[in-house]
């Protein structure tokens, strides 16, 4: 079965960093785009960055550029997302997913999440 599993989430104080993990089960993530989006309660998905499977090239949304970095471990088959600055309203559980392009979410059939919380 093809999934993602994502780790990293947990409790920090605002201006704290965390670093999310993505590991693949039964594909390889370099043969996608491989992105991150969030779910907040009562909010819509969106997506937060995405980074090319041909040539690593990134994109941030607006609300996390600069503070947000995506990047890939081939070896590892692990995508990362290395959170800096945070604050409240990143509060959300992040999914990672295939196929993502900028603006928008990707693919992630069964998705499971890890949550992330901002608050002091």
């Amino acid at each position: 079965q093809v999934q993602f599993v994502e780790s990293g989430g947990g409790l920090v104080q605002p201006g704290g960093s965390l670093r999310l993990s993505c590991t693949g089960s039964g594909f390889s993530l370099d043969d996608y785009n491989i992105g991150w989006f969030r779910q907040a309660p009562g909010k819509e998905r969106e997506g937060v960055s995405c980074i090319s499977r041909i040539d690593d090239s990134t994109y941030y949304a607006g609300s996390v550029k600069g503070r947000f970095t995506i990047s890939r471990d081939n070896a590892k088959n692990t995508v990362y997302l290395q959170m800096n600055s945070l604050k409240p309203e990143d509060t959300a559980v992040y999914y990672c997913a295939r196929d993502c392009y900028p603006g928008g979410i990707g693919v992630n059939p069964f998705p499971q999440g890890t949550q992330v919380t901002v608050s002091s």
